[in-house]
């Protein structure tokens, strides 16, 4: 009998739920029998992606932004008790979910309870420094204190000098069992003719996602090339609406997200971890709008900025002209980097 093995992303947008599609694929291509387990708009996306896996429903963190960048932190904390009960719900349905599914082995991307001691337990992230200002040692302090909880801590980066997430996933002293597994990406890199000057690519808890998604449909009504939009609403049917010169999708399946952003010359998008891994995969040149207040977001944008790779500004200065910065950037480019999933799966 296959082993199962629990699959577990946080549903804080879309980026923690797309960079488990590949590990999902390779746990089967492995001979284990991955089982979903999210709640939301992540394992929604999960069950159109694996329509033939077994879907867990997980309670929810219901993280959502302030309206006002400047008070996302002070929002965090006021919702910090909810978090906590969550994270302890999700503590007891993972206590069930192991005996009545016959769990060998857990994944868990960011979810904070999803860990049993009965079984081998891994935590996916990026973030082995949480970045909150001037509380950047508490949030990190407090991180590390569940992280501890599980066997091993995958950080999906190179270990190298020559890395994406910068000092957010490479610390001097870290207490806890890490393997350095390389960027995450659902997507493969075509070379396709240019069918679109410009792709929009939107996700992201609201109401910023809204924020955004209506800032730009405005400043583009004056934008003269191609340009598709996805809104990253995950719904039950996808709908695609024509205005003028641009093509507004809800969403879009894995499959035409990677044909799309192969196919278009610049990608507009927010600085989430991994839309930067998809974009670096794809090598794609890029304009990165971070959500306001997100500590971790500004950190990379701001980061790959000074790199000379990928220009960004904050959303409320955000203008049409801006764009013409992109030709000054590099741009991402991929790792040569290959993951040895046979090894990391042992723990199983």
């Amino acid at each position: 009998m296959k082993k199962r093995i629990l699959v577990a992303p946080l549903n804080w947008g879309l980026g923690h739920a797309t960079r488990c599609i590949p590990i999902i694929k390779t746990l089967s291509a492995n001979g284990f029998d991955p089982i979903i387990a999210s709640d939301g708009v992540a394992l929604s996306l999960l069950k159109k992606e694996f329509p033939e896996l077994t879907h867990i429903e997980l309670p929810s963190y219901n993280v959502t932004y302030a309206k006002n960048g400047k008070f996302f932190k002070l929002k965090l904390l006021k919702d910090s008790p909810r978090l906590l009960q969550a994270i302890y719900n999700e503590k007891k349905a993972i206590e069930s979910i192991v005996k009545t599914y016959n769990i060998s082995g857990i994944i868990s991307d960011n979810r904070l309870g999803v860990y049993n001691k009965a079984v081998p337990s891994v935590f996916i992230t990026h973030q082995l420094k949480v970045l909150s200002g001037s509380t950047t040692w508490l949030s990190t302090k407090m991180h590390e204190k569940f992280i501890k909880k599980f066997n091993v801590c995958w950080v999906p980066d190179t270990s190298d000098n020559l890395n994406l997430s910068g000092k957010l996933g490479h610390v001097d002293a870290f207490e806890i069992p890490t393997e350095y597994i390389g960027p995450l990406s659902r997507f493969e890199k075509k070379e396709v003719p240019f069918k679109n000057d410009l792709m929009v690519l939107l996700s992201g808890p609201e109401p910023q996602r809204t924020l955004l998604e209506d800032k730009l449909l405005y400043e583009l009504k004056s934008y003269k090339g191609k340009v598709v939009f996805v809104k990253g609403l995950m719904q039950p049917k996808q709908t695609k609406k024509q205005f003028g010169n641009i093509t507004v999708y809800n969403f879009m399946t894995s499959e035409l997200l990677e044909q799309t952003i192969n196919e278009s010359a610049l990608v507009i998008s927010r600085s989430g971890y991994t839309t930067v891994m998809d974009l670096a995969k794809l090598s794609k040149k890029a304009f990165f709008i971070p959500t306001p207040g997100q500590f971790e977001q500004e950190y990379l944008a701001n980061r790959l900025t000074e790199e000379g790779l990928v220009p960004s500004c904050k959303q409320e200065k955000f203008t049409l002209d801006k764009l013409e910065t992109i030709a000054n950037f590099k741009g991402l480019t991929a790792f040569d980097f290959e993951a040895d999933f046979k090894s990391l799966f042992n723990l199983f």
